[in-house]
């Protein structure tokens, strides 16, 4: 448990750093083999990206170092628990576990409100805010044929 204390507090500690600079109050790290291998805080105004939160921050910088995407066998220690594409990061990049100190509830207190995405994500698409339309879904699907039948392809 003291390990995971000193994981955690790093994280808190790159969280305090963002929010006193031009990051929003986010930290996070990577561990694996007991060592922190990546880590990552808010960069979302600092790049004009709306993706680089802490936790898609660190994954990226882990996938390089590790130079593999799927980080099975680390644990991701996160200052405030992952938003929903955060989260579908962490799936998609096989992290084994994840801790988190600050809960949804609190980072809404302070106007990072996820519950909207939480609600939309629940809907169907003709419920949805944002339109969505199909279309040419035939000639899309010819990607998906070849990448079915590819032999030699890297599953994920």
């Amino acid at each position: 448990m003291e390990d995971n204390n000193k994981f955690m507090f790093k994280a808190i500690e790159l969280s305090i750093k963002s929010a006193e600079t031009k990051g929003g109050p986010f930290g996070c790290v990577i561990v694996k083999d007991n060592k922190i291998i990546s880590e990552g805080s808010n960069k979302v105004t600092s790049t004009n990206d709306p993706t680089a939160h802490a936790e898609i921050v660190a994954i990226r910088e882990a996938s390089n170092k590790l130079n593999t995407f799927n980080l099975a066998g680390c644990e991701i220690y996160t200052t405030c628990e992952p938003c929903p594409m955060c989260l579908s990061a962490i799936y998609w990049s096989h992290i084994d576990r994840i801790f988190y100190a600050n809960t949804r509830d609190d980072a809404k207190n302070i106007d990072f409100d996820d519950s909207f995405i939480y609600s939309e994500v629940m809907k169907s698409m003709e419920e949805r805010k944002i339109q969505m339309k199909q279309m040419l879904r035939g000639d899309a699907l010819k990607a998906f044929k070849i990448w079915d039948e590819k032999v030699d392809k890297i599953k994920y």
